[in-house]
C-alpha cells in the first residue's frame, strides 16, 4: 500500500523532558490506522509532533513524500491534514453551520468536496442543530461537529485524538459507524482511542506506544490473536 503519512524516528521533548524516543508509524492511502497505549505514553505528543504544534527535534515526518518536520502548523495543515482534537475545541459563540463554513477549503482539489449538506447527511442531528451555538450542544454533538469541521477542509488524512472519550455508548457507536463509512469512501484515518473492540473492527493496522516508542505493531487479526500483548500494553 502506498504510504501517505510516514513518521520515522522522531524525538520530541517539552523543555528538558523527552517524551518520544524514535517514534515511528505510517498510514497508507485509504487505510485506517490506530495509535494506542496507556495514558502518558506519548500518543498526543506524537499527534502534536505530526501537526507541528510541538516540534520534533529529530527524525522525519513526511506527507505524500514532502517533509513536514520543522514547518509551522498552518503550513502542515495545507498539506491535507485535518484534526479532530482531544476535547473537541468547538467555538462557543459560533453556530453549527458557521463552524462548517469557516473551515471550508479544498486545497487538495477533491473532485467532490465536503459541503455542510454532506456533513448533515453523515450526522443528521447536526442538521437539526445547525442554528445552535457550540456551547448549546451535547458532548456527542460537539464531537460530531468537530469531525464535520475537519472534513470541511477536505483532508487527505483525518486525525482523531481520543475519538470517543467521555461519550455515551450510543454516541460512541455512531462515531464508529461514521468512521467506517469514511473508510469505505477511501478516507485515510489515524485514530487515537481506547475502545479496543471497535478499533479492531474498523482499523487495518495498529501501533501501540510504550514510553515514547512503538512497542508493538500489526494488523487487526494479529492484535485479536494476541490477548497477552493486549493486557501487557493496554490493560489497566
Amino acid at each position: 500500500m502506498t504510504a501517505l503519512l510516514e513518521v520515522d524516528g522522531i524525538a520530541t521533548s517539552y523543555g528538558r523532558s523527552q517524551v518520544l524516543f524514535g517514534m515511528s508509524l505510517d498510514v497508507g492511502i485509504g487505510e485506517v490506522v490506530t495509535l494506542m497505549g496507556r495514558n502518558g505514553m506519548g500518543k498526543t505528543t506524537t499527534i502534536r509532533s505530526i501537526l507541528g504544534l510541538t516540534r520534533a527535534a529529530a527524525g522525519s515526518i513526511r506527507m505524500a513524500g514532502v517533509e513536514l518536520r520543522g514547518q509551522p502548523c498552518f503550513k502542515v495543515a495545507r498539506h491535507g491534514i485535518g484534526i479532530v482534537p482531544e476535547g473537541r475545541q468547538v467555538f462557543p459563540n459560533l453556530s453549527v453551520l458557521e463552524h462548517l463554513l469557516v473551515a471550508a477549503t479544498n486545497r487538495t482539489g477533491r473532485h467532490d468536496p465536503w459541503t455542510p449538506q454532506k456533513v448533515f447527511g453523515l450526522f443528521p442531528r447536526l442538521r437539526e442543530r445547525q442554528g445552535n451555538l457550540g456551547n448549546q450542544l451535547s458532548g456527542g454533538e460537539q464531537q460530531m461537529l468537530a469531525i464535520g469541521r475537519a472534513l470541511m477542509t477536505n483532508p487527505r488524512l483525518l486525525i482523531l485524538d481520543e475519538a470517543t472519550e467521555g461519550l455515551a455508548p450510543l454516541i460512541r457507536e455512531e462515531i464508529w459507524t461514521c468512521l467506517a463509512a469514511l473508510k469505505s469512501d477511501g478516507q485515510s484515518i489515524l485514530v487515537v482511542d481506547k475502545n479496543l473492540d471497535a478499533l479492531i473492527r474498523i482499523a487495518d493496522r495498529h501501533f501501540i506506544i510504550e514510553k515514547g516508542r512503538v512497542a508493538w505493531t500489526g494488523t487487526s487479526a494479529e492484535l485479536l490473536a494476541a490477548p497477552e500483548m493486549q493486557q501487557r500494553y493496554l490493560g489497566v
